[in-house]
């Protein structure tokens, strides 16, 4: 577990939290919440990157948009800026970025803001019964 000083303003909080830690961003993963063919997905993706919404369709069904923020938190039971992919109220599929796979480790939000855990992406990815996709514009 890594705390880091969140910063609430900050326009991309995902690279606002690769900095806090002195880490490079394509390492600390960013947690999305989306809708497929109208239920809901989780998707972890480098902070320095872009989800495809025509990729994502593509991993999970056939049409995709991003979750509205009230969504998103009523779903997982965690607020935005601090949304986790471990612990949701509800259990939904879930990808990662299958680049991420090849780092030996990665960070991902803890289930608050300003709270990291890091640990092995392959971990995560059996952890959570994810798929690796290509996720990325």
């Amino acid at each position: 577990m890594h705390r880091y000083d969140y910063d609430p303003d900050a326009e991309r909080v995902g690279l606002q939290a690769a900095q806090a830690l002195g880490e490079k961003p394509h390492r600390v993963l960013k947690t999305l919440m989306a809708e497929v063919d109208g239920r809901p997905v989780c998707v972890v993706v480098p902070s320095d990157r872009d989800v495809s919404m025509k990729k994502l369709a593509s991993a999970f069904g056939e049409t995709a948009n991003m979750m509205k923020p009230a969504d998103a938190e009523r779903l997982t039971g965690y607020h935005v800026g601090g949304i986790s992919p471990f612990g949701q109220k509800k259990l939904v599929p879930t990808a990662l970025k299958e680049a991420t796979l090849t780092e030996p480790l990665v960070y991902m939000n803890g289930g608050q803001r300003g709270l990291q855990v890091r640990l092995a992406p392959k971990e995560a990815l059996t952890t959570l019964n994810a798929k690796a996709a290509s996720l990325i514009a």
